[in-house]
This record gives structure tokens, sequence and C-alpha cells, in this order.
């Protein structure tokens, strides 16, 4: 009986030195790959968490936070989330909605008082989804300036609609700005104060807060850009822009694993509620968009990934979330040209290699080759319009938003793949994958049974 014992402790001590083995070897290849990330993309500074079957089995700072002080990043170091900090505002939405404050399918007039006739038609849902027809900041915007939410709801105002509400998807910075000043006027709270009383408290996330640069905050990280192969610190912005919620969060990892715990275990919302959120959005002609409520919803090999990046002010961030896998991956780094969406995917596979993409084949190389020439026309603003439908065209010239001058900026496309193809109804729908030098990006367009391009969407990662 004792050697029975004694040969069974063996064999569960024997197990328990695998697995551990197997998660040192799993740690010390994504080291490996961190490290080597940084060196090629010149970071400063990462923060990761990878979270497993709901417990985190890496947690660790790489490199500088603070350049200039040689400060290391740890764990508890705080980045800026940039977009990131959609999926909170969404959840500060669907808050109030389980509180009968708002209905998604209401006009959001119904909460913001006067608005022009051309928003009478956008709903909550709408903005929450970026199928309003907003576009975002325009050219011209000040972000030195210290604006009042009505200031920068007048200039949202301004700004014509690109569609019709429900039409089609396009990425809005503005649209998620409009969404916290009507937190604001159906709670009575800024929206800041209300995520710090009913997300932040609650759920033990310490250092989660709204942007503030006056104040001391211990362990802040700074956000670094590369000019001319040169790091320069961030830009600088108004107190007022940086508090806006379309992405103005301070976050550790440890933070986002607290987030990831509560929204695995419904602690905030409720199933149904957070269910919503990630579901793609249907668009008026029936057609489906894989963006929810503050989060892309996508697919990795059959398997969903519901997942955010962000950038703002010197700062990347992303989450990944694989619910099937049961894997969670949380990057934070210090510096804009960070290509966060590669790093992140790249580690999951690591963890997971099943999560590592199948390449697709593409059977029309051609027609590939003369869509990437017709992408960098249309950054350049140099494209043949008449290549494109009425109301793309319409997208594509007074809907110009951000993100067409902010891939520009993003270095060299070094990759650009096909990842899905399909046709019905005489409309052949394609999707690509852009890999530049500081972020992946997809590129969604239609082409028409006349041979337009019906739809031509940038969708961040």
């Amino acid at each position: 009986m004792r050697y029975r014992s004694y040969a069974l402790f063996i064999s569960v001590i024997c197990l328990l030195n695998g697995v551990a083995t197997g998660q040192d070897h799993i740690a010390k290849k994504v080291d490996e790959f961190i490290r080597a990330e940084m060196e090629s993309q010149h970071i400063p500074g990462v923060s990761l968490a990878v979270i497993k079957d709901g417990k985190p089995v890496i947690v660790k700072g790489y490199g500088l936070a603070n350049v200039e002080h040689n400060v290391p990043v740890k764990p508890e170091t705080v980045f800026q989330s940039g977009s990131v900090a959609k999926q909170f505002t969404a959840t500060a939405v669907m808050m109030l909605v389980e509180n009968g404050k708002v209905d998604l399918d209401k006009p959001i007039g119904t909460y913001l008082g006067d608005v022009p006739d051309t928003w009478a038609g956008i709903t909550v849902r709408h903005l929450l989804s970026h199928t309003g027809g907003m576009t975002d900041y325009p050219d011209d915007f000040d972000y030195r300036r210290d604006y009042t939410e009505d200031e920068l709801l007048k200039q949202a105002k301004e700004i014509p609609l690109a569609f019709k509400a429900g039409d089609r998807w396009m990425y809005s910075n503005l649209g998620y700005v409009v969404l916290g000043i009507l937190i604001h006027k159906v709670s009575g709270k800024f929206y800041g104060d209300l995520l710090q009383e009913r997300v932040f408290k609650p759920l033990g996330m310490t250092s989660a807060r709204i942007i503030n640069e006056a104040d001391i905050i211990p362990n802040r990280a700074a956000g670094y850009r590369l000019v001319k192969g040169q790091l320069k610190n961030q830009a600088w912005v108004s107190p007022s822009i940086n508090t806006t919620a379309d992405g103005s969060l301070y976050l550790t990892v440890y933070d986002m694993i607290k987030w990831d715990e509560a929204l695995s275990a419904g602690k905030l919302l409720r199933r149904s509620s957070f269910d919503e959120m990630c579901k793609p959005v249907k668009l008026n002609n029936g057609k489906i968009h894989p963006y929810g409520f503050g989060w892309a919803v996508r697919e990795v090999n059959g398997k969903t990934v519901v997942e955010h990046g962000g950038a703002w002010q010197g700062f990347k961030a992303h989450i990944a979330r694989f619910p099937e896998n049961r894997i969670t991956v949380v990057l934070f780094a210090n510096l804009i040209q960070t290509n966060q969406y590669a790093i992140a995917h790249g580690v999951a596979e690591i963890v997971e290699p099943e999560l590592k993409p199948k390449p697709v084949v593409d059977a029309d190389a051609a027609f590939s080759a003369r869509t990437k020439e017709l992408l960098q026309a249309v950054l350049e603003n140099k494209a043949d319009l008449s290549r494109f439908t009425p109301n793309v065209q319409r997208e594509i010239t007074i809907g110009r938003d951000r993100i067409y001058d902010f891939v520009g900026s993003m270095g060299a496309l070094l990759n650009f793949s096909l990842v899905e193809r399909e046709s019905a109804a005489g409309v052949d729908r394609y999707r690509y994958q852009l890999v530049y030098t500081g972020m992946n990006v997809f590129l969604e367009l239609e082409v028409n049974k006349d041979g337009k391009i019906s739809s031509f969407a940038l969708q961040p990662e």
C-alpha cells in the first residue's frame, strides 16, 4: 500500500513537472518573440498579459516605460488605452440600457435634445456599431484647444454624414465622443465618473481612470513616436481631448486581467447584454459586418476572436479574446508605430498553435494586385473615383476620416493578402488583411454586377 501511494505521488509530481516544463517552454518562446518584435519595430516598452482557462499564465513587462529616466516596464506600469476604451464606453451604455434609461433602437435625439434633421434616423445602436454615418474629427480640428461637451457636440452636428444610418459601416471616433456626451446627459454623470463608480471600483481595477496628464500618476509610462527613425515624445493635446469617450483611459495589464475575468463571469452585465455587444451588426441590406459594440468579431481558422485595438498619443493597445480556446491576450506598448495586432496574435499562436491563420488561396491574383494599387491611390487622394459607385465616392471624399491619414503614417505596406472571398446575387465581396510596419488593417470591398466598387471600408485591427 505504501509503495502504491508512493508511486502515485511520484506520478503526480512528474505530471505537474511536465505541465510546468510545457508552460516554461511557452513562456520562453513568448519572451523571445516579444523581444524580437520590440527590436525590429523599435518599441521602447511592452506590457503583456496572457490568460488561459481563466488564470493569468504570463504577466510581464519588457523594455522601458520611460526612456529618458531609464525606468523599466512592470505589470503595474500604466499605459494609455486608445480605442480599447470603446468597450468600456459601450458597457456604460449597456448598463443604462439594463436600467431602462436608454433604448438601443431609439434615435439619439431622444437623449441629446435638438439634433440636425440628418441625424433623425441615427439610433444608439448605430453609434455603438459605427453604422450611424458619422465620420471623424474634421481636418481642421484643433487638438490643442480645450472644448466643452457642448462645443464638441456642436462640431459633430456640423459635419456631413457619409451615408444614411445603417446603410454601411465606417469606423467613427466621433460617434463614440457623442456616446460619451449621451451618457452624461442620461445619467447626469460624466462618463468617466460613471465608469469609476460602476466598473473600475467594483472590479478592483485600481489604476484604471480617465487620462489626466496634470495629476501625479504612479507608474505612468511615457508615449513615443518615431520621426525619421528618431524616437520623440508623444504629441501634446489639450486636457479635454484626453477625456472623450472614444479612447481616453489609463490602464494596466492587472486592470485588464480583472476586466477579462468580469466579462467571463458576467459580473457587470447580463449575459444577454454582453452577447449583444459581441454580435456582428446587420446593415439595412441584411448583410453582416464583423463588429459589435466596441468589439470587432472575427474568426481565425473557424475559431471566434473578439478583439479591439487602440492607438493614441504615443501608445498602442490590444485585447484579443478567443472564447472557444479560453485564451485572452492583452498588450500595451509605448510607441505609436507598434503593430500591436501582429504581436498580440503572434503570442496567441505560440500559446495555441491552432490559432495560426491558414493561408487562403487567391484565385485572382491580378485583381488583388489592382486592388492594392487602388488602395494606395485612395490613401494618396489620387484614386480614379469613376471606379466607385456615387455613395462610395462620397465616403472617400466627404466622408474621409482619420484612418486614411493614420494608415498612411504607419510605415511600409509589408503584406497584402486575401483572407476571404464570396459571391452572392451578382456581388463579389473581398476581405484583405493589410500588414503595415505599424499596424494591421482589414480592407473590405464589394464589386457589383456593373463592375463598380459598391463598398470600400478600412477597418482597424
